[in-house]
């Protein structure tokens, strides 16, 4: 559904974007993770066909950004991380009034706007002002608008962006709703293990290269080559912990805050010794269990915190 090719921008002597290869396919949720200004918005923008590349290639559902905009546009709906209302407005006056520029007309255009409405739960809300939404709101309504032409392809730059704990949980149910409907979405965001929660695939960009491209899990696996263990016992640490340096297995011990922290070996997966070796020591277990990585602590390990 989208396929990029060496896709590049450059600005001067700046490279926005530097030879990216994505290749999505429908029903991807696909979560595009970086630090502001490391090139996700170019993307987006280029996949959208307002912004041209300076060079490489980009098909959405088959068409080529170059020869075949006006089919993108119609199959795609793009939500910028900033886009205006028309304060004045009606909530189902605003939809309609895009509806209609998508020259959906008569009857049919009054059922799509309630039916949009609907789905991003904001009918209850059809004749209030638009300025009288709340940001989250307003982030809904924003996404019912790119909905309206019921589009193959999501392009959602950070819309989850701004919105309190309670909208961003709003806004991730609805993600995986859009994809259950069959929708290929890309979705950048800050929120990462939000995104962890509710994508199949993530890319980490930094300074307009892709630093990694694939499943969540494929991504852990890269991060980490070592396990870590978090122990607890009764008493004190410090006896267990001078157990524990003996394994074969271990690589490293440290004490935490209240627990025992211990790297095994590379590539060591079993360590199903070790609680043995202190209950049969004498030690009283009250903690045994694996240091589990996020995609936040992937990202960080990932990235420089630099920017393009």
């Amino acid at each position: 559904m989208i396929k990029t090719q060496d896709l590049t921008k450059v600005y001067g002597s700046l490279h926005a974007v530097k030879n990216l290869n994505l290749d999505l396919s429908e029903g991807d949720l696909f979560g595009f993770i970086g630090p502001n200004g490391s090139g996700k918005t170019t993307t987006m923008r280029i996949l959208a066909t307002l912004l041209q590349p300076t060079w490489g290639e980009a098909s959405v559902c088959g068409h080529s950004i170059y020869t075949h905009p006006k089919e993108i546009r119609r199959l795609i709906g793009y939500m910028p991380d900033f886009f205006g209302v028309y304060d004045d407005m009606r909530v189902i006056e605003y939809l309609e009034f895009f509806a209609a520029a998508y020259r959906i007309r008569g009857p049919a255009r009054r059922k799509v706007c309630n039916d949009t409405l609907e789905l991003v739960e904001l009918g209850y809300k059809r004749d209030e002002l638009v300025t009288s939404l709340s940001r989250g709101m307003t982030q809904r309504l924003g996404l019912a608008r790119v909905l309206l032409h019921d589009p193959k392809v999501l392009l959602l730059d950070e819309p989850a962006s701004g919105l309190d704990p309670r909208a961003r949980i709003e806004m991730r149910g609805l993600l995986k709703e859009l994809r259950k409907l069959g929708k290929t979405i890309m979705v950048s965001s800050h929120i990462l293990p939000e995104l962890a929660d509710i994508c199949n695939k993530v890319g980490i960009i930094e300074r307009g290269v892709l630093k990694f491209n694939g499943t969540v899990s494929d991504l852990m696996k890269q991060i980490r080559r070592r396990t870590r263990l978090q122990i607890a016992v009764v008493g004190d640490l410090e006896p267990a912990a001078r157990l524990m340096e003996q394994s074969t297995f271990v690589e490293n011990v440290g004490l935490g805050d209240g627990y025992i922290e211990v790297t095994l070996a590379e590539n060591v997966t079993d360590y199903s010794d070790l609680p043995t070796m202190l209950i049969d020591a004498g030690f009283k277990l009250t903690l045994f269990k694996e240091d589990e990585l996020n995609l936040e602590t992937a990202f960080m390990a990932l990235t420089k915190g630099v920017t393009a």
